[in-house]
């Protein structure tokens, strides 16, 4: 398993399908799925220069753990900055970084072992970085992120598929914010962690939570 983490990356402007969230009490047999939905729309995004909000960014990474069950842990603590025109998407810049030692999972031992030199080696490669080459529009909301993603001293091409989530001025703090939802799929051998394969899956979901504020 294994973060691809950034790739954060995350987003300009939107969408792979980014998974939804369930709300309460919704779902099940002969029930849907209802999304999570955010305010505003595209056309409300100010044009300008946003930094990542940390505390509510958030990489998700999802494996097939010896093909019983899913298995997810994330990455935290997420910097960078994204320039954008809602009008010119393709001319977006978005650069994020990620430190490695985020990774968390619900077992102790598992983290400590992902942050070891046998899978993610954060000792050496303390970050994770994306750097979109383009963004191209997907539709209203949507976009598809070209970009590169270093991890574990390995730089290869991904690509994110986003959607806008919501715009709003932060009622905490009166920044103008941005959010994102972001989808990957990567193959973490390609980026030299292949413990285990093939009883961890080497494919590896990526999923996005991206938080922007506007400076």
């Amino acid at each position: 398993m294994r973060p691809s983490c950034i790739s954060l990356a995350l987003a300009a402007a939107a969408a792979l399908a980014a998974p939804g969230t369930a709300q309460p009490g919704q779902g099940g047999p002969g029930g849907r799925m209802e999304m999570l939905h955010g305010s505003g729309t595209p056309a409300d995004v100010k044009a300008g220069t946003y930094a990542v909000e940390p505390a509510h960014t958030q990489v998700t990474f999802s494996v097939s753990h010896m093909g019983i069950s899913p298995f997810a842990g994330t990455f935290s603590g997420a910097s960078g900055s994204l320039t954008l025109d809602p009008n010119k998407l393709s001319a977006t810049k978005l650069s994020v970084t990620i430190p490695v030692t985020s990774v968390q999972t619900t077992s102790d031992k598992l983290t400590e072992e992902l942050r070891s030199a046998d899978w993610l080696d954060a000792a050496k490669f303390p970050t994770a970085t994306f750097v979109a080459t383009s963004v191209t529009p997907r539709g209203p909301d949507a976009a598809s992120i070209d970009g590169t993603l270093t991890l574990h001293g390995v730089s290869k091409p991904i690509t994110i598929m986003a959607s806008f989530f919501g715009t709003a001025q932060n009622p905490m703090n009166k920044k103008d914010s941005i959010g994102f939802l972001g989808r990957a799929l990567i193959k973490r051998s390609d980026f030299g962690v292949s413990k285990y394969v093939p009883l961890v899956s080497d494919e590896t979901v990526l999923v996005i939570n991206a938080a922007f504020e506007k400076q």
